[in-house]
């Protein structure tokens, strides 16, 4: 009796984890044509650079704000039905962002729309990170620990090559309507497809398993307890290394949108393409990087692909070429932030027991949030008391970033840890068994999942 209950749930796990690849996709719409996009639709509607580093900056501490507030959620309701309400309320968020996009078109109350963006993104913000400690536990519930690099190297890799095509072909379609003059009706279809999207992913949810969940009495822990156990112990040191990370990166990247756009005066075309050939570059490795994880350790990785993220912001600066944009600066971004982000996704579900998963990563994306927030916050301050003349104050940020990054890992990287078991890394032979070995049938693998997408429809 107990064998055919286990093998029944093993199906119901191996389904849910097809969902869960099925709904990223619908989500990714929603990325590709809204998020991708807000920062364009703000310079569109005349935004200043530092008011969208200020939606960089109060955004990012909003959103892990209200995960840290909906992680008790589940001591009274399902997963299943919190991340499901919470999508639907994200969904609507959209609908008001749509309205300021009409208004701006008719002319009405112009001067005030930037600052009217920057309140109802903080809500949608607030809204679509409700949902993502009970997504995250219950993702941990149904991917098995031997092969979780791998299962989220390929949906990244599958929702990766999705979000692309989507993003550059909107970049088309704007640049086309901007030729006509019809720019804000070019951002209102995409954002009303985008919420057309994310409902449909949220009916997706609905028909999931979702394993039950204990919540035993001494689980929880406060935030301030949790800071003050933080330096501690391997995780607590983990998160504040990743805090850090956040704080140096966000000092620059909302300006990315506003250099390539603004000061290059870049098409929307081409900004998406440099863009998202990073994303590409990433997608190519990908699976590589899940593989080398569940060899060698999420430590190792991030250790490894640390090295490159200090050296990323300067490499924006030595050329503007679109070309050299494209292939150098995207390329290393690409295959560092590819194993980076993995990794540092798994160390969590290795540091952290079940019961406390979405505990700790709403506490874990709250610090994050943070550093996002200070960081933003940093760099919009910045941008306006920087008025040296004879260089742009970007580059300066940029540099600064690229500074703070590299304090960051010299200092934190080697009081992290490995906490489970996993082969001896010796650099030669990773070499030759994950890029010479692997690197073609894997290449093959990834080719193969994405011409058998329609699979996770059937």
């Amino acid at each position: 009796m107990k064998k055919i209950e286990s093998k029944k749930i093993a199906e119901l796990k191996h389904r849910s984890r097809r969902g869960s690849i099925k709904e990223g996709m619908f989500a990714t719409v929603k990325g590709s044509f809204f998020d991708t996009y807000i920062s364009p639709f703000a310079l569109a509607i005349n935004s200043s650079s530092s008011l969208i580093a200020m939606i960089s900056s109060i955004t990012g501490l909003l959103g892990p704000l209200s995960q840290s507030s909906s992680s008790r959620l589940m001591e009274k309701y399902s997963r299943k039905k919190i991340v499901v309400t919470a999508v639907l309320w994200e969904c609507l968020s959209i609908l008001p962002i749509i309205l300021i996009a009409f208004l701006f078109y008719k002319g009405i109350l112009t001067s005030f729309l930037p600052l009217t963006l920057l309140i109802t993104f903080s809500l949608y913000v607030i809204f679509a990170n409700l949902a993502g400690p009970a997504w995250f536990s219950w993702m941990g519930d149904i991917i098995d620990d031997e092969y979780r690099g791998r299962w989220f190297a390929k949906r990244n890799l599958i929702l990766g090559f999705i979000s692309v095509i989507l993003a550059i072909s909107a970049s088309f379609f704007l640049d086309f309507f901007k030729s006509k003059n019809w720019t804000m009706f070019g951002f209102m279809i995409l954002f009303f497809i985008a919420f057309v999207g994310r409902m449909i992913s949220r009916e997706i949810f609905k028909k999931q398993y979702e394993p039950k969940i204990e919540l035993k009495d001494g689980y929880y822990f406060s935030f301030t307890q949790f800071l003050l156990k933080a330096p501690t112990n391997n995780f607590g040191r983990f998160t504040i290394f990743r805090a850090l990370i956040s704080f140096a990166g966000s000092i620059f990247a909302p300006f990315l949108a506003v250099y390539l756009l603004k000061d290059l005066n870049l098409s929307y075309t081409l900004y998406m393409i440099i863009t998202f050939s990073g994303t590409i570059f990433s997608l190519i490795v990908m699976e590589l990087w899940g593989k080398f994880a569940d060899e060698y350790g999420n430590y190792k990785t991030m250790a490894l692909t640390s090295i490159a993220l200090p050296i990323i912001p300067i490499l924006w600066m030595l050329n503007k070429s679109p070309i050299y944009l494209i292939i150098v600066p995207s390329l290393v971004s690409g295959i560092a932030w590819a194993g980076f982000n993995l990794a540092a996704g798994n160390f969590v579900y290795d540091n952290v027991s079940v019961p406390r998963r979405g505990l700790v990563i709403s506490y874990y994306n709250l610090l994050s949030g943070i550093g996002v927030f200070l960081g933003a916050g940093l760099g919009a301050i910045l941008v306006k008391v920087i008025t040296i003349q004879i260089i742009n104050p970007l580059i300066i940020i940029f540099f600064i970033s690229a500074i703070l990054r590299l304090i960051v890992i010299l200092v934190w990287i080697p009081k992290l840890k490995e906490v489970r078991a996993t082969n001896h890394f010796n650099g030669r032979e990773a070499f030759k068994n994950i890029i010479l070995k692997q690197a073609k049938p894997t290449i093959i693998e990834g080719i193969y999942e994405l011409i058998s997408i329609k699979k996770y429809f059937w």
